[in-house]
């Protein structure tokens, strides 16, 4: 996962030029950028991709959403720094392994013949560049970010495995719900607009009836 290939076949140039220009054309021409862009072996580049995102997201939820870094020991600077690298350096990165291995075996059943778990890893890693966008706190962009990243999962999958767009999206739904679901906030975007829950709280049931609006 933290391999970094010095001379690999394409991968991704380094430094903060490269972040920024994959960014963007991962967001402009996807295809292109994962049929060039992705190469056996070379990690390291979508691992720090990855976290930047996520630092880039926690930093802007940060900026919109005041109150959004919880306070301890009374020291609100201290805390949100300890939170914002909490994020960066632990959340990503296993987040990141996590889907990746998800899906990787969610691709068996659906590519037999399919390329090798680097690439998915930076597959799952570029897909999360709409993240960015993810911390507006206005819930249709919230949304529109986490069905774009979601899209960039499943032609990111078809490109990078040689598979169809329905056997992609088949394999990559539940690490799609994982990431742009729950981690960037489509999930509570999508049940704010459409007025649903989803995911009921757990202290409703048969015949509970407490008044779930008291702390």
């Amino acid at each position: 996962m933290t391999t970094w290939v010095e001379n690999p076949e394409g991968g991704r140039a380094r430094g903060p030029v490269g972040l920024a220009r994959a960014w963007g054309e991962v967001l402009v021409r996807p295809r292109r950028f994962f049929e060039n862009g992705v190469a056996p072996g070379d990690q390291a580049p979508g691992l720090v991709f990855a976290i930047v995102v996520t630092l880039v997201h926690v930093a802007l939820r940060g900026v919109f959403t005041p109150g959004f870094f919880p306070v301890y020991g009374g020291r609100p600077v201290l805390s949100a720094v300890f939170t914002f690298v909490v994020a960066g350096l632990f959340v990503a990165p296993v987040l990141l392994h996590l889907t990746a291995a998800i899906q990787t075996v969610l691709l068996r059943p659906f590519v037999p013949d399919r390329a090798g778990v680097s690439e998915t890893v930076q597959v799952v890693a570029y897909a999360a560049a709409p993240g960015v966008f993810a911390a507006v706190p206005v819930p249709g962009v919230r949304l529109v970010a986490a069905l774009y990243g979601a899209t960039l999962l499943v032609i990111g999958l078809v490109v990078v495995h040689d598979t169809t767009v329905a056997r992609a999206a088949a394999a990559g739904a539940v690490p799609a719900l994982l990431v742009f679901g729950y981690a960037f906030g489509g999930l509570p975007a999508f049940e704010t607009l459409a007025g649903v829950d989803l995911v009921p709280d757990p202290r409703v049931g048969a015949g509970n009836t407490a008044d779930l609006s008291r702390p």
